[in-house]
């Protein structure tokens, strides 16, 4: 199936993609990590790698996390869009010289008949998809031994992970309760595979 973007949309997953990927450089830069892997003191150099290295890890995971809401919102025959919260992404990016962030840059507006299930499922590929990303990442890790993508894929691997167990708080409007209002099972065999990742799996690569 072939998903539908309008241009608004396709401008507002564009703003939030830049805008999570400038938070995310700040605060790696505040913390004093970045691209460190470069090896230079051009603190302009280090801030752009950065600023790639965000694209490509939490940019990605991001994108990718609302493209599945919206893919399987279509595939039930629902009316699906990307709307970004401006009043969140500006919280982000003055939060971010702080160095942690709340990162919720937006969200997959539904409309239609939306059964339980059809919401859970809808829910539930956001997250999963982040740990897919996450498995992909850990792949690059271990066959791939050049410092610059071991940098690039411990990074992404984390946050990707974090991002899948951070929507699986069931509360508000987060994944979490949506997926946990259709099934207890499929709820709580997704959040033990994600703290699996993070924690169990995670104690393998140097972040």
């Amino acid at each position: 199936m072939r998903m539908r973007f309008s241009q608004h949309e396709l401008i507002d997953l564009t703003k939030a993609w830049i805008a999570i990927s400038v938070a995310f450089t700040v605060v790696l830069m505040v913390r004093g990590g970045g691209a460190t892997f470069l090896g230079t003191s051009s603190v302009v150099i280090v801030a752009i790698a950065t600023f790639i290295l965000s694209a490509v890890t939490v940019g990605t995971g991001f994108l990718l996390h609302e493209a599945a809401h919206k893919y399987y919102a279509q595939k039930y025959g629902h009316f699906a869009e990307f709307v970004a919260s401006d009043q969140m992404l500006l919280l982000a990016l003055l939060m971010s010289p702080l160095g942690f962030i709340i990162a919720l840059p937006g969200a997959v507006m539904i409309s239609g008949m939306i059964t339980r299930k059809q919401y859970g499922i809808i829910s539930i590929a956001g997250p999963i998809t982040n740990f897919v990303i996450a498995v992909g990442f850990l792949i690059l890790f271990f066959t791939i031994p050049y410092p610059f993508v071991r940098d690039i894929a411990t990074y992404g691997y984390f946050i990707n992970t974090w991002l899948g167990l951070f929507n699986l708080i069931p509360v508000w409007e987060f994944d979490g309760k949506k997926i946990l209002a259709w099934s207890k099972q499929y709820y709580f065999i997704t959040l033990a595979v994600g703290l699996f990742l993070f924690f169990i799996v995670g104690r393998f690569l140097p972040f």
